[in-house]
């Protein structure tokens, strides 16, 4: 299993995955009907989650909603450190996930809108360097596992802090590939597959984001919390939802003044 889920990621494009993968996923699930791990996301049960990853790690995935680690930490955090849930909100989700995306739509709280470049799950193509939308439209924006694919990070920085509401918040997670460099590195003459992945950790990201990280997004003028909610988890809990061992939240916000 760690292998194929490895072979597809690598082979297969991602807009096939996000059609496809789902459907193939549930039926594996049969075979990990336990209840040693529980998704926070689903509330699913199994004996472990899947490997994944295109260096894949184990007990990752959940065959029923696909939350990886990150996703569901965030969902924990969402409930338990702020308002999402409950206070009535506009958010742009950019690049969605599947884990996420039936239950915010069905939040009646929520005015949710998905977009994305290729997905085709996304309500709205959008390039995230020129979003089509007004100055202060929105209270919440999630892009995860992004920046490190776009040509101009910091302009896309910029158009999101256009087009959040004063006082808005942003969830803005990426890849770090430790050991981390000081500063985050760019070379846009590396174009080889494979030594993109040696020198960016992935064949199709133009970035590493370094130690730099939350002052490159400070630079786009947001304010930025770093949440080290992982650490205030109880380790059994963690161990029980599978979450990372160890993983920042940034949560960048613009200024009300």
């Amino acid at each position: 299993m760690r292998f194929l889920i490895s072979f597809f990621l690598r082979k297969i494009p991602r807009k096939y995955l996000q059609l496809f993968s789902h459907i193939a996923l549930r039926v594996v699930s049969i075979f990990y009907v336990g209840k040693t791990v529980e998704c926070p996301v689903c509330g699913s049960k199994f004996r472990k989650f899947l490997p994944y990853g295109r260096k894949s790690r184990s007990n990752a995935l959940c065959p029923k909603c696909l939350a990886l680690e990150r996703h569901r930490l965030i969902w924990l955090y969402l409930k338990e450190k702020t308002d999402f849930f409950t206070k009535e909100r506009k958010m742009l989700h950019i690049a969605p996930e599947l884990c996420f995306m039936d239950r915010f739509e069905n939040l009646e709280n929520l005015d949710y809108i998905t977009a994305d470049i290729e997905s085709p799950l996304a309500k709205v193509k959008m390039d995230i360097h020129d979003i089509p939308f007004e100055e202060n439209t929105f209270d919440v924006i999630f892009c995860n596992h992004v920046l490190e694919h776009v040509d101009d990070d910091l302009k896309a920085l910029s158009e999101m802090k256009r087009v959040l509401k004063p006082g808005g918040w942003a969830i803005l997670q990426v890849p770090f590939f430790p050991p981390l460099p000081e500063t985050t590195y760019e070379d846009s003459s590396i174009t080889d597959p494979r030594e993109r992945e040696e020198v960016f950790g992935q064949d199709d990201h133009v970035r590493l984001y370094g130690e730099d990280y939350a002052n490159r997004l400070r630079s786009s003028g947001l304010e930025v919390v770093e949440e080290d909610f992982i650490n205030e988890i109880d380790p059994e809990i963690r161990k029980r939802h599978a979450l990372p061992e160890d993983e920042i939240i940034y949560k960048a916000i613009k200024s009300t003044a």
